[in-house]
């Protein structure tokens, strides 16, 4: 559990950061509709979320700074509303808001329009992302289009505005304790919940039912719902790297590739295991899975502070090729067929990604045109893979076969911490836990 302490800490965090005499604006998500009158379960706006932990649509974050450097935070939100709650649920109000979640001033959304006029007229810079919200966009250019257009009210627009999230996007890179906590509990649910998957499957059982179970074993944790569309994809399915149709029926002697993680407290968890329907893998599937297996444990030796996301990948590719050399479906000098990236004709995708609010989340991956090295507090996924469609240029024995192996891993001070471990990864460790 994130406390509201933090939350606070945050936004002085981002204040610190502002120029002086500036005002951030930093907008919450709206409802999406869904169908007529019914809409899609709610979810907060990343970066409004990672300042407030407020959960509620419509709200609108300020944080201004004087000439001084003295800064104030300012939450405009929805208002009590006794037959709107009867409908759709408890609001917390601005009145508890402010105590609740300890902002300096806040506001019903009523009163947005005269108050953020004030806060912002006359300061020399706004801090704002636009394209996130077009709606919200419209109303502030309309504010800056008065404050610019009637001078003799004293009214004077910023003259200069600058992007919020490179500032807020380069705090979320670095977790703290309390979301390191978070994460590694969305990683043992995620990671129990594959191992259900596993021990479910079989033949004539549906990719969707293996859904279903993941899915129960998120919401039945305090999970509500997954991080991202889940994936599974049984045989030549595996072979679609998004795939999320998820309503084919598992066959005897297939491989299943599942890509699923829950979210808990706004955290993702990422995982990916690929397993023999049938429990019991054949030689050519554990000769790819081994492969890719290989692979990720040479990756695995760069995610460490000082290492890199490129000279992890370029690990990967070094043991693919050399593997894929040796199986016959690469031929060529190691060494040049690494230099043309040769493997990617069948490992597409990259090696991984940051990990977070979002499960593709935020955050530089090169820092002033370099590779931006690993640190602290850094979580990471690294998912390398092997895919040959039915159609692929390879031995008969090895079409059809879709492999990915993903785990979430924790820059720590001295290596990394593998927040997903618990789902068996071995062949042997897969066979064991299927044949229980």
């Amino acid at each position: 559990m994130i406390s509201i302490q933090e939350f606070v800490q945050r936004r002085s965090k981002l204040l610190a950061q502002l120029d002086n005499h500036s005002v951030a604006i930093i907008p919450a998500a709206v409802e999406l509709t869904r169908s007529r009158d019914t809409e899609f379960p709610f979810r907060q706006d990343s970066d409004f979320f990672y300042l407030t932990g407020f959960k509620e649509p419509d709200a609108i974050l300020v944080l201004s700074k004087d000439k001084q450097g003295e800064g104030k935070s300012t939450l405009f939100c929805r208002n009590k509303d006794k037959t709107a709650e009867i409908w759709h649920g408890r609001r917390v109000g601005y009145e508890s808001a402010k105590s609740d979640y300890q902002f300096d001033e806040t506001y019903p959304l009523s009163e947005l329009d005269d108050e953020l006029l004030q806060l912002v007229n006359g300061n020399r810079t706004l801090f704002y992302a636009q394209g996130t919200y077009s709606a919200f966009d419209d109303k502030v250019w309309a504010l800056l289009n008065t404050l610019r257009g009637a001078p003799k009210k004293g009214y004077r627009a910023p003259e200069i505005i600058k992007d919020t999230r490179p500032l807020i996007h380069e705090m979320r890179l670095f977790k703290s304790d309390a979301e390191i906590a978070v994460m590694r509990k969305a990683g043992q649910i995620s990671a129990e919940g594959h191992v259900r998957a596993m021990q479910f499957a079989k033949p004539d059982a549906t990719e969707y039912q293996l859904e279903a179970e993941l899915h129960h074993h998120y919401a039945m944790n305090g999970a509500r719902y997954p991080a991202y569309g889940t994936i599974v994809g049984s045989g030549n399915n595996a072979n679609i790297l998004h795939y999320t149709e998820n309503s084919d029926t598992l066959k005897a002697g297939d491989l299943v590739l599942i890509d699923s993680g829950c979210e808990l407290e706004g955290y993702a968890a990422d995982i990916t295991r690929t397993f023999p329907v049938s429990g019991k893998f054949s030689e050519p599937q554990k000769t790819i899975y081994e492969l890719v297996l290989k692979a990720q444990a040479a990756a695995f030796e760069h995610v460490k502070p000082g290492g890199t996301l490129v000279a992890a990948n370029k690990a990967v590719m070094t043991v693919m090729t050399q593997g894929l050399i040796e199986l016959g479906i690469l031929s060529g000098e190691l060494d040049t067929l690494v230099e043309k990236q040769a493997c990617k004709a069948f490992y597409m995708h990259g090696l991984g990604h940051w990990l977070g609010l979002d499960v593709h989340d935020v955050g530089e991956y090169k820092l002033d045109e370099a590779e931006r090295p690993f640190a602290p507090g850094m979580v990471l996924t690294i998912e390398p893979g092997l895919y040959f469609d039915e159609d692929a240029q390879v031995p008969e024995q090895y079409k059809g076969i879709g492999i990915r192996i993903e785990d979430d891993l924790l820059v720590t001070e001295n290596g990394h911490e593998n927040l997903t471990q618990d789902v068996p990864k071995t062949v042997a460790e897969i066979e064991a836990l299927m044949q229980q």
